[in-house]
């Protein structure tokens, strides 16, 4: 039997309320969805906000790994001279360091000793988020540090640029900046090249030949010392192709830590402009046979006493007093010689030789350069002096071009320190004559077998060419006391291949030159020291049973005291 109960009115108010609280459930779910939501979305604004600052050292990593490494830079044989490498840099945070921050400090000035213990314990308190401690570290020096524990020390991977050679060549190869832009020398030049994702792939080769660079520096760097020299310069020339084998300037620096205001940034081969003095006379006599002033080695100009121009008197420092022919005007070296030819010749000729030689503007080269001192005037005694390397001041590389020109044949080409090709060389342009180029190539090597440039000679080499010894221009005038002297050379003069320029600037009168600074006694040993090592090098190999035929300049030549001397005219 069933039975009916009817729903009392307490039950009817109990279904009544069901939806009111099924809406509240309704809302309390809506709340707990929308604050996991917004916990959801706080979670991922702070890891963007941390993906973006809040681990420096992650965020170095991830730019350098967008960062494209620069291309190398190798010699003419493939020996590396700038290359890029990961290197390791150590940093701190200090607000996530947990552990003894004096402690730490001592720790890390005993494995990092550049900087004292309360040096790092300023930089664990400093008030930044990230701040360095060393930049380059090796490896080892990274896990030493890593084995240190605390989670405020942190680590990345940066590219860094190397030169593995040290100071070879800085100058020439130059450095790059905090931003890794090239900042000097074949790495501004370059710049483009070394970044660019496809050309980076092979590396960018020099004409430079890293041993032959070595031995120049060795030798310049060794008399500058011995004779406690203020500077020295030097260049190594391809007369053919006017690539540099070598380039020299010292002091130097080390282009893997350029100081601020550091010295030796100056490449003082293509930078820095001298009065060459009388290395400038091979140059003239070539413009004075060209231009058919000088049409007989054996004529003779008057040597018997100083020149007296105007208020100005033209002396020898080796004063024959007697009149000398041409040979003998080089092989004695004579200002009054030379000064006489050069104002038969005229401004006009001589000033125009100059010009082709490129005396009249910067050094043609990639590198930094330097404009020359021209005159603005050419009186008659400017024509006379430039001709002995006075009054017209040129960089040493405008000099090493002169030098090849002279004996390659004639022809002036830029010189370039980018690897070329013999067969895609600069056409250049003609300035002397084949007949005037072969000439001189009798008369430079006159002068070291016979004249002033004796200590140059390298047996076997051939060498030739010409001393140059003038004074440094001071407040006032000259100072007779300090003078920069250089020996222009060339080898083998019997098939010319390289000009080999050495420079030094303010050497002191010491044993080792024979208390003496003129070129014959400083810069001509060192050209013969440098020939001597780089000649076989370079591919040139000494022969005792070569050389150019000097018989017909020799018969001029008057040796002995006790000689008749030739008459005057």
């Amino acid at each position: 039997m069933i039975v009916l109960v009817a729903p009392q009115a307490g039950d009817r108010r109990r279904d009544a309320g069901r939806p009111s609280l099924v809406a509240v459930a309704h809302v309390r779910l809506m709340i707990l969805m929308l604050l996991f939501v917004f916990a959801n979305l706080l979670v991922v604004a702070k890891l963007g906000w941390l993906a973006v600052s809040a681990e420096p050292a992650t965020s170095r990593d991830a730019a350098a790994a967008l960062v494209p490494l620069r291309g190398d830079i190798v010699d003419r044989n493939g020996a590396p001279l700038a290359r890029t490498i990961d290197a390791w840099s150590i940093g701190v945070q200090p607000d996530n360091v947990i552990g003894d921050k004096v402690l730490l400090a001592e720790r890390l000035a005993e494995l990092m000793p550049e900087r004292d213990a309360a040096a790092y314990f300023r930089l664990l308190n400093a008030p930044v988020r990230f701040t360095y401690l060393k930049h380059r570290a090796m490896p080892e020096l990274v896990s030493a540090v890593n084995a240190l524990g605390d989670p405020g020390i942190t680590f990345a991977r940066e590219p860094e640029r190397l030169y593995p050679q040290s100071a070879l060549g800085a100058q020439l190869l130059g450095y790059l900046n905090s931003q890794r832009s090239g900042v000097r020398g074949m790495e501004k030049v370059l710049d483009a090249q070394l970044n660019d994702p496809v050309e980076r792939s092979k590396p960018a080769a020099l004409s430079v030949d890293l041993r032959v660079q070595a031995a120049l520096e060795n030798e310049l760097g060794r008399a500058m010392t011995a004779f406690q020299a203020a500077g020295a310069a030097g260049v190594i020339l391809d007369v053919h192709t006017g690539e540099v084998m070598a380039m020299s300037s010292l002091p130097s620096f080390n282009p893997n830590k350029v100081q601020s205001g550091e010295g030796g940034i100056l490449n003082n081969v293509t930078q820095s402009v001298y009065e060459l003095g009388s290395a400038f006379k091979p140059i003239a006599m070539a413009a004075a046979i060209d231009s058919g002033t000088v049409t007989s080695m054996a004529r003779r100009f008057d040597a018997t006493a100083p020149l007296q121009v105007g208020r100005f008197k033209i002396k020898d420092d080796h004063a024959q007093n007697r009149w000398l022919n041409i040979p003998e005007t080089l092989i004695h070296s004579s200002n009054i010689a030379t000064a006489r030819i050069a104002d038969e010749m005229g401004q006009e000729k001589l000033s125009a030789a100059f010009r082709r030689l490129g005396f009249d503007t910067a050094p043609d080269i990639e590198i930094e350069k330097a404009r020359p001192l021209w005159p603005k005037f050419w009186a008659r005694t400017t024509t006379m002096t430039t001709a002995y390397g006075h009054g017209i001041a040129v960089t040493p590389l405008h000099l090493a071009n002169a030098y090849a020109t002279l004996v390659n044949g004639g022809i002036w080409r830029p010189a370039t320190l980018m690897k070329v090709d013999p067969s895609h060389a600069a056409k250049g342009r003609r300035v002397f004559s084949e007949s005037t180029s072969a000439r001189m190539r009798q008369l430079l090597r006159v002068i070291v077998t016979d004249g002033t440039g004796k200590k140059a000679e390298a047996p076997g080499f051939r060498v030739g060419g010409k001393t140059g010894t003038a004074e440094k221009p001071s407040a006032g005038g000259y100072n007779r006391n300090v003078n920069v002297s250089t020996f222009a050379a060339a080898f083998p003069m019997d098939a010319p291949r390289y000009v080999v320029i050495a420079m030094l600037d303010s050497s002191k009168r010491v044993a080792e030159n024979s208390f003496q600074t003129t070129a014959a006694y400083t810069a001509a040993p060192v050209v013969s020291r440098v020939i001597t090592r780089a000649g076989p090098l370079l591919g040139v190999q000494p022969s005792m049973n070569r050389d150019v035929d000097l018989s017909e300049i020799k018969s001029l030549l008057w040796h002995a005291p006790g000689d008749k001397a030739p008459a005057a005219e």
